[in-house]
Formats: C-alpha cells, sequence, structure tokens
C-alpha cells in the first residue's frame, strides 16, 4: 500500500497511526503542497491528502480521507479492529472522531501554524518551510482573531480530554478506538509548543502511548 501525504500533517498521521495499528506495511510519499493537486485531483477529484493507495486486485485504486481510510483498513484487516464491538460505544467514538476532526484539529493547525510563524520559526527558518507556512496560513486564513478563538477550542477540548484519559486509557469502552487514533494525531502538533505540554502532560503522555502502541515514531516534540 502506499500513503499520499504531507509529511507534517496531523490528519496523515491519524491514518499511519491506523496501518501502524492494524500491522499493515506500506510505504509514504511525500507531496509538495499546492502541487500535491495535480496528483490527487486525478485520482479522487479532491484535492486533500491523506489518499490511500491500496495497490491490491480486487480493492479501490484510491481512497481519500482519513475517515474513509479508517474504515477501508477495518474492512480489508479486521483485527486488530479499531471500531468498538459495542452499537452505542461505536457510535460515541466515532463521534468523537468526527468531533475531532472537524473542530479540533482545524484549531490545531491555525494554533500551530500561528507559532511557527511567530515564537517557534526557529524551529525551521528556512525559506522554503516558512513559504509553505505563509501559504497555509493565507489558504486556511490563519490570523490573530482566529487564533484566539482556535485557542479557547482546544483549551475546552484538552481539559474535556483529559478528564477522559484520567479515568480510563481509552475515550471510549476498554480498548483502543478510532476516537483515541483521531486525538493522538490530531493534537500531536501541539507537542511543538511548551505551554500545551506544561498545562496538559497527561494528554502528552497518552499521545505518546498510542504512538507507541501503533509503531509510529513520536511527533517532534515527544
Amino acid at each position: 500500500m502506499l500513503l499520499l501525504q504531507f509529511s507534517t500533517s496531523h490528519y496523515c498521521r491519524k491514518a499511519r497511526l491506523a496501518l501502524g495499528y492494524k500491522g499493515i506495511c506500506y510505504q509514504t510519499e511525500n507531496l509538495t503542497p499546492g502541487l500535491h493537486i495535480f496528483k490527487v485531483k486525478s485520482l479522487t477529484g479532491l484535492t486533500t491528502l491523506p489518499v490511500l493507495l491500496p495497490q491490491v486486485v480486487g480493492q479501490p485504486q484510491a481512497i481519500a480521507d482519513s475517515t474513509e481510510i479508517i474504515k477501508f483498513l477495518e474492512s480489508y484487516q479486521p483485527e486488530p479492529a479499531l471500531f468498538l464491538p459495542d452499537s452505542e460505544q461505536q457510535i460515541q467514538a466515532a463521534m468523537l472522531e468526527d468531533w475531532l476532526d472537524e473542530s479540533i484539529g482545524t484549531a490545531t493547525r491555525f494554533v500551530y501554524y500561528q507559532f511557527r510563524a511567530g515564537a517557534g520559526k526557529a524551529i525551521d527558518p528556512s525559506l522554503f518551510s516558512q513559504m509553505v507556512i505563509q501559504v497555509v496560513r493565507q489558504q486556511y486564513g490563519i490570523n490573530d482573531t482566529t487564533v484566539e478563538l482556535a485557542q479557547k477550542r482546544l483549551a475546552n477540548a484538552l481539559s474535556v480530554l483529559s478528564i477522559y484519559w484520567q479515568k480510563s486509557d481509552y475515550l471510549v469502552g476498554g480498548r483502543l478506538s478510532v476516537a483515541d487514533i483521531a486525538a493522538a494525531a490530531l493534537l500531536s502538533p501541539l507537542a511543538l509548543i511548551p505551554d500545551y505540554r506544561q498545562k496538559y502532560p497527561q494528554v502528552f503522555a497518552r499521545i505518546m502511548n498510542i504512538h507507541q502502541l501503533c509503531g509510529e515514531p513520536l511527533p517532534p516534540g515527544l
């Protein structure tokens, strides 16, 4: 299998965690933001990553979106499962995944790229890196006002997830689910921001544990 990705994308990390948890062998191909459109639009009709190319006879040519990739992996290799056997728990896990995808992952992006353009510029001050950061900021409308809103959203989310993970190693049920995978991936960019690591140590400890369980290298900062 081949995963088309941006190397720093937390949504692509989500797909890698799922592949790793299931023990599926795969390769990655890193695409350049902007130029990636020429490759992926012809495959999926969309312009977003990740895109998984199963390269398996009888399977789809390409699957776009991290949630759809996980659904495909569940049908392709059911064990170890990321969907919970209890239907009510699975509905809850799917709702958490959707919330993380649509709200928290977006807020993380805003805060992360604001940090990388300012206090975190020294992480990679190269011209190419800073150009990519500016392209992303312009594309998503990242500015002081939108970042302030994202910070408030993240503070609420991290407080809630801290409570969940203090009670149990898992957000829903008694084993790893799509909710845990989504949280570990979509919050991972915040590991580079010292304030978040210091304020929510239990969250980042769990993010580390999930990465280790999935055989995925730890995100920068951990």
